[in-house]
């Protein structure tokens, strides 16, 4: 009876909770086993001299290097580090959105695991969030940036100009890991494919207001890089999503119906012309023109039914509780 009451008394108990930490430094990772235990030092260091509290969530992405036996063994004895293991190589998106989902801290703080990050830079990211409360996020920029000219500095040049003419978000360096948000914005975002590029962007239609701060860069030493020159294609791909996404989420008939109709229209004439002709007695059926104005009318005619078809799925999605049309902002 005794060990009866003293069970249901245990269970009435509060049960202790490890406070949330100030700060969540998310970093993905894949085969950078060699730079792993210089960078828990570097964010210990860092951090610890700030005198903030926080969390260092390390995203295994799939390593096949030995990464996660590091990981666990770098954290037996640092309560703040904590490893998250996915199943299999996913790629950067998923990794930073398997962090993200697990932060628990005010702020939020992304930086590669490859060491060209620089931690110290960290804490003045975190006092200038502290110092300009209308600021949301602050991006990165590695204006002196130490990488390869031609396979790594030129396309990253070529791709932050077309994506800020693209967008209207102005930045010099989109793809520097090193951002710190609030933790708000983060809580926003849903990262899929590799629109890990485009965080800025994704932050902005989430409702930031952002800042590009220049930040230190240093050589790669250890391990090698993850990206090549073919990733600038596959950047123009994404950006084409992108501006789909944030232009014409809310509304793609206009996106699909538009295009339509700039297609139907001119082969509607193309068919109004010929069916003119035919009635004064000419021959058509020979002419090419006859082909040209049909595929038009019927592409044109397929757009608008996507279009029609898409504007169904956006309110299925938001009437079902899928997403929020708006966020709101403190006053």
């Amino acid at each position: 009876m005794s060990a009866m009451l003293h069970t249901e008394f245990a269970l009435l108990q509060p049960v202790p909770t490890v406070p949330a930490p100030e700060v969540s430094i998310v970093v993905p990772m894949f085969n950078e086993a060699e730079c792993l235990p210089e960078l828990v030092e570097r964010v210990e260091q860092a951090l610890l001299a700030s005198g903030r509290s926080f969390e260092l969530i390390a995203v295994d992405d799939g390593s096949r290097d030995g990464s996660p036996a590091l990981l666990r063994t770098l954290a037996q004895d640092r309560p703040w580090l904590r490893p998250v293991c996915l199943a299999r190589n996913y790629g950067q998106s998923c990794a930073l959105q398997a962090g993200f989902d697990r932060v628990r801290g005010h702020y939020v703080v992304t930086l590669d695991a490859d060491l060209q990050n620089d931690p110290l830079d960290i804490p003045a990211l975190l006092d200038r969030l502290d110092a300009e409360p209308e600021l949301d996020m602050l991006s990165g920029w590695r204006r002196q940036r130490q990488d390869k000219a031609l396979s790594r500095r030129l396309p990253s040049l070529l791709a932050n100009r077309l994506i800020s003419r693209s967008t209207g978000l102005v930045l010099h360096d989109y793809g520097c890991a090193l951002k710190a948000y609030r933790r708000p914005i983060v809580d926003r975002i849903r990262l899929y494919g590799e629109l890990h590029r485009f965080l800025p962007l994704l932050a902005h239609d989430a409702g930031a207001r952002i800042a590009e701060v220049p930040v230190r860069h240093h050589a790669r030493t250890k391990g090698q890089s993850k990206y090549g020159i073919d990733r600038t294609f596959r950047v123009v791909l994404d950006l084409v999503l992108v501006l789909f996404f944030l232009r014409y989420r809310q509304r793609p008939l206009h996106a699909f119906g538009g295009l339509g109709l700039w297609l139907a229209t001119p082969g509607a004439a193309i068919l109004a012309w010929l069916f003119a002709l035919k009635l004064a007695g000419e021959s058509i059926g020979g002419r090419p023109l006859l082909l040209t104005g049909v595929m038009l009318v019927l592409v044109g005619l397929q757009l608008v039914v996507a279009g029609l078809i898409g504007e169904v799925m956006m309110r299925i999605y938001y009437e079902r509780g899928g997403g929020r049309q708006y966020h709101l902002r403190e006053p």
